[in-house]
This record gives structure tokens, sequence and C-alpha cells, in this order.
């Protein structure tokens, strides 16, 4: 029996396919290694001549590739977000669902699921049903989403990243951005502080001196490549942080009982930051959990409650919202 035949969670051949996406974590993992060698070894150690330069160059290296590390790993082994046991639907009412046929006794078999359990959603579907997933059996939290990478639905759902072998979500979205930040800085500092022993390279080639210095020439080439695109991706991902959206809400506005509105979620970019981020400076740009709400609930720009009398999300955390709420 071949894999595509087992679930890819179970037996020896969802052990070879979990095994295997690993493989760009150890790829990350290796480029890193050589650089830190090449950075530390090649450059500092064997051609950077100044003791004070060969310093101050080690000690700005290691506190950018700490913070840069410290970030990713968190990305990597953070549990993004995952579904409360109370949004599971039992087998009866599993059942019940399935198998009407008529779409709109399926609606009114999940809006009374929902008030029954006191699932606070907001979401439908683009049909104006409650969301659910079929192959989790779980009514889906607002901005939850199926990783089918993952087998499992997800809070707050952004991308399923194959360079960190985790979805990014709730619960490490901030330490996705900073591993981004800090990748970049961490390019950058190595790109410039090697341009000077780039050019060098290159001269003493010319004269017939740069043999055995290559570790610089691709020192210098790698982390330039890698700027370009991780400033791209960065320059995305705070775009979307502003707006308050995830990568699947940028091509899928979220629907609500009102309708679809891709700024449903939008509290203005100093609202939207410190959902993220949280408020206190100090944790900002730290690796640390400081992000709002529990990933089931979040403050929208309107309200259908109000209008509509039906399940709307409660206000995530009372002490939080005068900055959630502060609209720029």
């Amino acid at each position: 029996m071949g894999c595509m035949d087992i679930s890819p969670y179970r037996g020896f051949c969802g052990a070879l396919v979990s095994l295997f996406k690993w493989v760009p974590v150890l790829v990350i993992s290796g480029i890193v290694s050589w650089s830190y060698y090449a950075y530390v070894a090649e450059l500092c150690i064997k051609n950077v001549q100044s003791d004070a330069v060969k310093v101050v160059f080690l000690i700005g290296y290691h506190i950018v590739i700490t913070l840069f590390l410290a970030s990713y790993w968190r990305t990597v082994w953070t549990r993004p977000g995952d579904i409360p046991k109370r949004f599971r639907l039992t087998a009866d009412e599993l059942d019940s669902v399935e198998g009407s046929d008529d779409v709109e006794v399926q609606k009114r078999l999940l809006e009374q699921i929902v008030i029954d359990k006191d699932l606070p959603v907001a979401m439908r579907t683009i049909q104006g049903a409650v969301r659910y997933c079929e192959k989790c059996a779980t009514i889906k939290p607002d901005r939850a989403h199926h990783c089918s990478v993952c087998g499992t639905c997800v809070l707050k759902m952004d991308h399923h990243c194959p360079w960190v072998n985790n979805c990014v979500a709730f619960n490490n979205y901030k330490f996705f951005v900073l591993f981004l930040l800090y990748g970049l800085a961490y390019c950058l500092y190595v790109a410039l502080t090697s341009l000077q022993y780039f050019i060098k390279f290159w001269k003493n080639v010319g004269n017939g001196e740069g043999q055995g210095q290559f570790h610089i020439l691709f020192l210098f080439f790698v982390s330039s490549m890698f700027s370009i695109s991780l400033c791209s991706l960065l320059g995305y991902h705070i775009h979307l942080v502003l707006h308050n959206r995830t990568t699947l809400e940028a091509f899928r506005a979220p629907v609500f009982r009102r309708g679809p509105d891709k700024e449903g979620f939008s509290l203005g970019r100093r609202g939207n930051l410190a959902e993220v981020f949280g408020e206190d400076w100090w944790s900002l740009l730290l690796p640390v959990y400081s992000s709002f709400g529990d990933g089931l609930t979040f403050p929208q720009r309107f309200s259908d409650d109000a209008e509509l009398g039906g399940c709307g999300p409660p206000p995530l955390r009372q002490e939080s919202l005068g900055a959630l709420a502060t609209i720029t």
C-alpha cells in the first residue's frame, strides 16, 4: 500500500512525511550555522585587522542573531492555537447537520447549536450560515480555519509556513513578524559590515591574492539575496498588521451577518498594532507573548449584535480595550 493510501499523520509513511516536513527548518538552520562560522571565523577573526572594530562587529552580530534565532524558534515551537473542546459538535449534532439536504434547515440547526452552547461566533459563510468544519466536526471560531497540512483547525490562521514547519496563527503571529524583522536586520547587518571586505576580495582576486576567501564572497551574496526577499515579505505582513487582516482575509474578506467586510476587524492602526504586539513598550519588539485576547473573539469595527441579536463576540479583555479601541 502506498503512502497516499495512509493518513499522513499515522503509521510509517506518516512518520516519513512528518520527518520530511522538517527539511526546510534544517535548511534554514544549516544556512545560519554556516553564516555564523563565515562571519565570526572567516570575516572577523581572519580579516578584520582592528581589534576595536572586531569587538564592535561581534557584539552587534551576536545581539542581532540572538533576537533572530529566538523569534524563529518561538515561531517553530509555539502551538498556533487549538480550538477549545466546547466548540466540538457531538455525533448527534453532526449527524443532524450533515443529514439534512435543505440548506435553510442546516443554517437553523447550526444557529441553534451556537445558541445552546453559547458560542461567541460572529462570522458566517457567504451563504449566511454558521461556519463549521466537517473534518474536525467543530464550529469554527471567528477567523479560525482548517489547515490541510496540520490536519486540524487553527485559531486566527494566517497561513501554513513550511520554513517553520508550523501554522502561523494567533499564538505565534507576533513571533513570525519578529522573525521576518530580525531576519532582515541580520541579513542587512551581515551584508553591510562585510561589504568592504567583499570589495577587497575582488581587488585581491585581480591581484592574484583572493584565493581562500570565498566564504566572504558567499556571505555577502547570500545575505544580500535574503535581504531582498525578507524585505518584501516583512512589508506585506506589516501591511496586514496595520489593517488587522490575515493572509487568508486579504484574499477573501471575512463575512458577517451584515455581509462581507474586509475591514471588519480593523480598529485603526494603533489599535491593530496593539492587538498583535501589545501596548507595553518593553515587550513590543521582544519575542515574548504580548498579544491581546484569547484567539476566539475579536473586537469589530461594527457589531451585528445590536441589530440582529445574535451571538456576537464579547469584548476581549476589558482592561485592554482602551488601547484596542483607539481609532487613528
